[in-house]
């Protein structure tokens, strides 16, 4: 197996690993009764996989234009595949590979299509560039519906990174219609400049704007910060590296998985509406204190379901709640998985924090898990440090009459 410069240094973004039976909702460790039935909560069935891209260089994220049934493969070095019919088509639908800044953390991390691609043909990249920078930018499609014209390209939004690592990176669209973009607070260890806590930069932060009202973009009213005390796009703050967030277009709440520093990766549910949420770090890390033994966490969110570093776990990989068709038995469940041991879990979020039990379907065997993707069907996917990228299925082995 050959591990990409981003995975390499998905473990170097933790100090050490973490667990697999000791994950809780409030810092606890998870109590075995209660794990135990979880499992029977679970339906009967079995997960596995099957291969619908081998041969990729970084893949690093999938996703599909609203109602499309091809899929779009990131590779971190600055190129956007095509799935079409189930073939991996040669030409790269986009390819920036001149303008990327490719290596460790840094790279092309995501694209989001336009709610409205079908008409306007607009995606949306976010990347590193030669300097190490965060770039947003917007491209259209070209006359050739597998080809995007490189030529388009709009600078929508420029920060500046600090270090190296803790881009977070992803671009997302909200249900609202809002661009939603994931920024790490800058990278080092410890977020040494108290970026996340800082509400006057955008790193460390969820950033929502408005791309359709007018170029390069509006703050929309119902940001915290539109009318000041801070920079207008920011919607959330308090996170150290998002990797992933997603939307569950269902229940109405936004998922974050939040890479850890010492003790503890996290999972965090709000409704997706809530404006102004201040998920800690650096005054907390996961559900404990991360500077001093006791800390105030009055007006900060606590974790719905974490877990900590004591059984080779390192970095948490956010994925999605499960919304398809083919599996109607594991519909509501969040999947995550955790670079270093690569299993795929899930876990079932509930209001009142009762449920701190985890399901796990696979264990292993796909490389290390760099990310999840989701294609406009709701089926979910994995990409893979093997130049692969699977679709989760529910398994042949599945016990008769499930």
């Amino acid at each position: 197996m050959r591990a990409t410069p981003l995975v390499l240094a998905l473990i170097s973004m933790v100090c050490t690993g973490g667990s697999g039976k000791g994950e809780a909702g409030s810092g606890s460790a998870g109590d075995t009764a209660s794990q135990a039935k979880a499992e029977l909560r679970i339906a009967p069935i079995k997960l596995a996989v099957e291969e619908v891209a081998r041969g990729l260089d970084a893949p690093v994220y999938l996703t599909a234009p609203p109602g499309d049934l091809r899929s779009f493969i990131v590779e971190q070095p600055g190129r956007i595949r095509v799935v079409e019919n189930g073939k991996l088509l040669d030409k790269p639908f986009l390819d920036i590979t001149r303008k990327v800044g490719y290596g460790g953390e840094r790279g092309l991390l995501s694209v989001a299509f336009s709610p409205q691609y079908s008409s306007s043909g607009f995606l949306f990249v976010n990347y590193t560039n030669k300097n190490g920078d965060t770039q947003i930018e917007r491209y259209k499609v070209s006359t050739d519906r597998n080809v995007a014209d490189p030529a388009s390209a709009k600078l929508i939004l420029a920060i500046d990174q600090p270090y190296s690592n803790h881009n977070g990176g992803l671009n997302l669209f909200g249900p609202d219609g809002m661009l939603y973009i994931g920024m790490g607070d800058g990278g080092s260890q410890g977020d040494p400049h108290g970026n996340g806590q800082n509400r006057n930069v955008l790193l460390g932060k969820i950033l929502r704007i408005n791309v359709d009202r007018a170029e390069p973009y509006v703050v929309p009213d119902g940001n915290p910060y539109a009318k000041g005390g801070g920079r207008g796009e920011i919607w959330a703050l308090g996170l150290r590296n998002p990797w992933r967030f997603a939307f569950d277009r269902v229940s109405g709440l936004l998922y974050i998985a939040d890479v850890g520093q010492d003790k503890y990766e996290e999972i965090n549910v709000v409704p997706m509406s809530t404006a102004g949420v201040n998920y800690g770090w650096n005054t907390m890390e996961g559900p404990s204190c991360y500077r001093l033994p006791l800390c105030a966490k009055t007006g900060l969110q606590q974790p719905a379901f974490a877990y900590s570093h004591e059984g080779g776990t390192c970095s948490i990989i956010g994925g999605f709640v499960y919304r398809g068709r083919k599996i109607p038995e594991i519909q509501g469940q969040y999947f995550y998985s955790d670079y270093c041991n690569s299993w795929v879990r899930s876990y079932t979020y509930t209001a009142d924090g009762s449920n701190r039990a985890w399901h796990q379907w696979l264990d292993g065997g796909l490389g290390n898990i760099v990310s999840f993707g989701e294609d406009a069907q709701g089926e979910l996917y994995i990409c893979s440090s093997n130049g692969r990228v699977y679709r989760i299925i529910k398994s042949a082995n599945t016990p008769t009459g499930s």
